[in-house]
């Protein structure tokens, strides 16, 4: 993965540049992180950690700075999602993010500065893989600086993960694997990569969850 390893090494580069001293460290996450990144298809997850929260002025340079058009991926998007330093330290399970961007080739270009109502499910499970598996690009290890929110806080946060992928992806291949690991960190407290684990049906695994969650009351 040399132009994966290339493109994350300048990303964080680019950070280093436009975030000067309020930047406290810059992260690889999700499949990248979990050994499950498979080229052309995934995505690649950074996460970026800020001393202070971003103004304005401070997000638009961010975006100019790595969005595709200025910095093309290999991967199928670039997914970065900016954190204060508290808010990564803190194991809520409430997103409270700078900015949310996501950009690519082929891909919708969004930003976001505040959660969408319905998809605030994403961010805290994020930080779970980033606590345990990030891939520090600069600065600290992952380990020591994002926290997990608790297992049962989780759970109900891959049930709205699940029932995302049934509104909007139902018999996807991804909605089958992305229940195949969420109730394999149901049971284990283990992630895997979405693409290592078994495709399981989205409504039992919902079920299942939700009857985790009742017994954790």
């Amino acid at each position: 993965m040399d132009a994966e390893h290339a493109y994350l090494t300048e990303v964080a580069s680019r950070l280093q540049r436009v975030l000067g001293d309020n930047l406290v460290g810059v992260y690889a996450g999700g499949s990248y992180a979990l050994g499950g990144y498979v080229p052309h298809r995934s995505d690649l997850d950074v996460a970026a950690v800020v001393r202070e929260p971003l103004d304005h002025g401070a997000v638009e340079d961010v975006v100019a700075a790595v969005r595709h058009e200025a910095l093309a991926s290999p991967a199928r998007k670039l997914e970065l999602v900016v954190y204060t330093e508290d808010a990564a330290r803190s194991p809520s399970p409430e997103a409270d993010f700078e900015l949310n961007l996501n950009t690519g080739a082929d891909e919708p270009f969004r930003l976001d500065t505040e959660p969408k109502p319905g998809e605030s499910h994403w961010f805290a499970i994020d930080r779970s893989v980033l606590a345990a598996y990030g891939v520090a690009l600069y600065g600290l290890p992952a380990g020591r600086v994002f926290a997990t929110p608790r297992r049962e806080d989780l759970i109900p946060l891959l049930t709205e993960v699940l029932r995302w992928y049934r509104d909007h992806e139902p018999g996807s291949e991804d909605a089958a694997r992305n229940a195949g690991r969420a109730l394999r960190f149901a049971r284990e407290g283990v992630w895997v990569p979405k693409m290592a684990a078994a495709p399981h049906s989205v409504n039992a695994v919902i079920a299942e969850l939700e009857g985790i969650s009742r017994g954790a009351a």
